[in-house]
């Protein structure tokens, strides 16, 4: 699995794990228990899929503008 397979991933369900806590805070007479994740909707797989997709998408473009510059040549001063 490559880096940034792995990165997504991580921060999916970090992400993930943040909404369940922020939802089990608001929810009136609901014990939040350990085990109990709730039903995950195909929208909300949709939605942390498109966001994982368009940061690796902006991670590769900004990688390929910096090694570009890394590998371009360097211009030697002219001399007084």
């Amino acid at each position: 699995m490559h880096d940034h397979h792995l990165f997504t991933m991580a921060v999916t369900h970090q992400l993930y794990r943040a909404q369940l806590d922020v939802v089990s805070r608001l929810a009136r007479g609901h014990a939040a228990r350990q085990r109990d994740r709730g039903a995950v909707t195909l929208e909300q797989v949709l939605w942390f899929v498109a966001a994982g997709v368009s940061v690796v998408v902006i991670a590769a473009i900004l990688w390929g503008k910096i090694k570009n510059e890394a590998e371009a040549d360097v211009m030697v001063p002219a001399a007084p």
